[in-house]
């Protein structure tokens, strides 16, 4: 399992039947299965190494993302966490949010990333495992900001930050090299103070989905 001695590394964050957990050596399987039936729907979204889809999310293939995740986090650069749903007795690996690029001091900061399997989009998953990843960088996590930054033509991501109630507060100029171009990207982001006199992020999303 990923280990690392830092503030609020590692950790298991659950609500309902949403679970986010480190990832694990014999995640590699679960982890292969799910990235290859989502190549539609996440290739062009993602900055990824040339190569073969099947081939770069291969079990094979894990070994080396595992391996970089545990270093990541070991110093203290990243939380990387497996979303799961744990339904009828069973854990399912449905999905991936990481708090990545931390800095700490004055700035106290993470950008976040994050997917989820076609197959459960839509009924909530991400917006619920963000928002507790959200509200652990905040408390044990020691952080002060959270940012996210989407490609402008990325609905599906944008509609996760935008529930949340992530401020959109910038456009950034091709931003970043993926699927073979510098793509422009919008910049959200949030601060503990946004969020604390409402229980954080987590209490926001229940009430927001109570009052639909």
């Amino acid at each position: 399992m990923l280990g690392a001695t830092t503030p609020g590394w590692p950790a298991v964050l659950s609500d309902g039947a949403v679970l986010l957990r480190p990832y694990k050596r014999g995640d590699a399987r679960a982890w292969s299965e799910v990235r290859i039936a989502n190549q539609a729907w996440l290739a062009p979204w993602e900055s990824a190494p040339p190569g073969p889809w099947a081939e770069m999310n291969s079990p094979r293939a894990y070994g080396y993302v595992y391996r970089d995740m545990k270093r990541a986090a070991r110093n203290g650069d990243s939380m990387p966490f497996a979303v799961c749903l744990a339904e009828d007795g069973r854990e399912r690996l449905v999905g991936h949010v990481n708090l990545g690029n931390i800095v700490r001091r004055a700035f106290a900061s993470a950008y976040a990333g994050y997917w989820v399997d076609h197959r459960v989009a839509g009924r909530g998953v991400i917006p619920t495992a963000l928002a507790l990843a959200v509200d652990h960088a905040f408390g044990p996590g020691g952080l002060h900001r959270i940012e996210v930054n989407i490609r402008p033509e990325n609905g599906p991501s944008r509609r996760v930050v935008e529930k949340l109630g992530f401020r959109e507060e910038a456009y950034h100029q091709r931003y970043m090299h993926i699927d073979g171009g510098w793509r422009d990207h919008l910049g959200y982001a949030m601060t503990s103070e946004e969020v604390a006199a409402e229980g954080g992020l987590l209490a926001r999303w229940r009430r927001a989905r109570t009052a639909k």
